[in-house]
């Protein structure tokens, strides 16, 4: 394998991951645009790559979310819990995946358009600074 070859590979691979510093400005940014988050999490797979708290802790809650989503349909898209505590979002789009816990009485169909617009973001790389929303095309 040519040295040309192998480096065009990398940066074939490389070209779809998101960069972990992306994923905490793109993080930071939903977070700005829902006040009423408590915290989060975005990940690729089963790994953190962003979160307001302990990776770890994340990592093990948003699978386990996740999991019992999984249980009855095989891949939930989207999950919403409320609780008298709060409320707890998690949803995927294409290998990556955002969990978000807010206040109580969020709009839920704003947060879920705001975390699916942070994925899309991401996966194309990064928040866009135009205004526009990754789904508004």
């Amino acid at each position: 394998m040519s040295q040309e070859t192998r480096a065009r590979d990398t940066v074939a691979i490389l070209a779809h991951v998101p960069d972990r510093e992306l994923a905490a400005y793109s993080l930071d940014h939903l977070m700005e645009l829902s006040p009423e988050m408590r915290g989060g999490a975005i990940l690729e797979g089963s790994e953190v790559l962003a979160a307001t708290g302990e990776k770890a802790e994340w990592g093990n809650s948003a699978a386990a979310l996740l999991a019992s989503a999984d249980a009855d349909s095989g891949s939930a898209e989207q999950v919403h819990v409320a609780t008298e505590a709060g409320e707890v979002f998690a949803l995927r789009e294409g290998d990556l995946a955002a969990v978000a816990v807010t206040e109580r009485f969020v709009l839920a169909s704003l947060m879920a358009f705001d975390m699916r617009a942070t994925l899309r973001d991401l996966g194309a790389g990064g928040p866009r600074t135009d205004g526009a929303a990754a789904g508004a095309d």
